[in-house]
């Protein structure tokens, strides 16, 4: 689709020229539209991807489910409500998910040798062949790189083009879905300072509320502020960055990112939490932001780390490391869950942070939700530290996630026949009708439906359980490519 979205460009903008053009491309709703490519019955309806148990969150919702006020990080139980019963909830698919990313960056880089990673769906570039060009050049760039990856693999991204990283990421969040946006130079400073100061990059929740607080609503109020006023708000490290992107002023270079070690996510509340039931639901908030982007990294976390500062501001971090890599929130959530610390024994809590570390490529999705990986009895180290804090608060760089290794087809340790596979979401095969996924089970029957990228929608059918010739499947088969050409 051509991009429709200029964001009101003057007439004359396509010749005006830009001396530095920095893209960012983020594909579209991409954990659903994978699993919308390759189950096509999936395609035009509300698809949900995450756990589906009682604590289960959403991890990918595709646009027909936004529609209904569906989103990532939602509780699962609540989207499903949204949705109606016309929905699809299925379990994530990360080997697929992480052979999809490694195509669709494949032919970015064909296109710009270096690119910045930050997650499965979403880098930044700066090609070279732009510097000097138009709002025109920029565009068709653009245009090419959209129409390759739809060509190739079959999924939208939606492109943003300014002079800096910022402008480009608020372009292409702006010009979604499956659109371009390029912000001529000469609106640059128009566009920025007219958008609310909560789409700046590293204003959270807690700084956005701040500044609420103080009147500053746009990102033009912000930069209007004088430098000391946005010290002693925002903090004497990240306070002036963030000035400066607020006044346009983004030289920051396009490079290759190194793998994060660790993934997390932190608030700091603005009143002080003084018993063990807000600290859990903290807890809770914190984990599911930290693993949205775990699951957006694409690996596993062996470790869990719950960090804990006190109205003293000392900082009390404790950690639990399991026998196995795992996803599952569920689990991860159990884990950090446990390391809490009654705030009427330590003192009260300002801050609460989860993080998660011991990242490998090992994933493992449980197909069930009562499989979980994650129990008491595999918990093998736990330690805590205590220490002094010294270090100013500062926001979190929403860009933390990094482009990952590859995964592995099957997690490990775990026989995919050995684990009954037939739980909603499961890929099977049959040697008489070839690829599926299972819709359904229960009372000693499973209906599956046979299709994969290229079928069309298939047909459904029904087996006993113990039918020897429906068996697990590699999920990768579902793409149908040559798998060669990404490796």
């Amino acid at each position: 689709m051509s991009g429709g979205h200029e964001g009101g460009a003057p007439a004359g903008a396509d010749s005006e020229r830009g001396a530095r053009w920095v893209m960012h491309l983020d594909m579209d709703a991409f954990f659903a539209s994978v699993e919308q490519l390759t189950r096509p019955t999936l395609r035009g309806r509300p698809v949900l991807v995450g756990g589906s148990g009682g604590r289960g969150v959403v991890a990918g919702a595709s646009y027909e489910a936004r529609v209904f006020g569906a989103r990532s990080a939602m509780p699962m139980h609540q989207a499903r409500r949204l949705i109606g019963p016309s929905g699809v909830v299925v379990p994530p698919r990360g080997a697929v998910y992480g052979k999809v990313s490694k195509r669709v960056f494949r032919l970015v880089r064909e296109a710009v040798p270096v690119i910045e990673t930050l997650s499965f769906d979403e880098a930044f570039a700066e090609p070279s062949e732009l510097a000097g060009a138009t709002v025109a050049q920029a565009r068709e760039f653009a245009e090419t790189v959209r129409a390759r990856i739809r060509s190739e693999c079959g999924l939208a991204a939606s492109v943003g083009f300014g002079s800096g990283k910022q402008l480009a990421k608020i372009a292409s969040g702006m010009a979604k879905p499956d659109g371009v946006m390029v912000i001529p130079p000469s609106g640059e400073i128009e566009f920025l300072h007219g958008l609310p100061v909560r789409k700046l990059w590293g204003i959270g929740p807690v700084s956005g509320d701040r500044l609420a607080r103080l009147g500053i609503d746009t990102i033009g109020d912000l930069a209007a502020m004088s430098p000391v006023e946005v010290a002693s708000v925002l903090g004497a490290t990240v306070g002036p960055a963030l000035h400066r992107l607020a006044q346009g002023i983004d030289d920051r270079p396009v490079a290759e990112r190194a793998s994060a070690k660790q993934i997390s996510a932190e608030s700091t509340f603005a009143e002080d939490i003084v018993d063990l039931d807000e600290l859990r639901k903290a807890i809770r908030r914190a984990a599911t932001d930290a693993h949205r982007r775990l699951l957006k990294d694409g690996r596993g976390a062996r470790t869990v780390v719950l960090k804990l500062k006190r109205s003293d501001m000392s900082i009390l971090t404790r950690s639990a490391t399991t026998a196995a890599a795992t996803t599952d929130f569920d689990d991860l959530e159990r884990t950090a869950q446990r390391l809490a610390l009654d705030p009427r024994s330590v003192g009260s809590i300002r801050l609460v942070g989860v993080g998660y570390s011991g990242l490998t490529a090992v994933q493992q999705y449980a197909l069930f939700d009562d499989l979980g990986t994650g129990g008491d009895e595999q918990v093998v180290e736990v330690s805590e530290t205590v220490q002094d804090s010294t270090v100013s608060e500062t926001g979190q760089d929403p860009t933390v996630d990094t482009e990952s290794p590859e995964p592995e087809r099957f997690a490990p340790g775990v026989n995919p026949l050995s684990r009954a596979p037939f739980a909603p979401g499961a890929d099977v095969t049959h040697p008489e009708y070839g690829h599926g996924w299972v819709q359904g089970s229960g009372h000693g029957v499973v209906t599956v439906r046979f299709e994969t990228r290229t079928t069309g929608p298939g047909r459904t059918r029904t087996f006993g359980v113990d039918d020897p010739d429906l068996r697990s499947a590699d999920p990768l088969d579902s793409l149908e490519w040559d798998l060669g050409d990404d490796e």
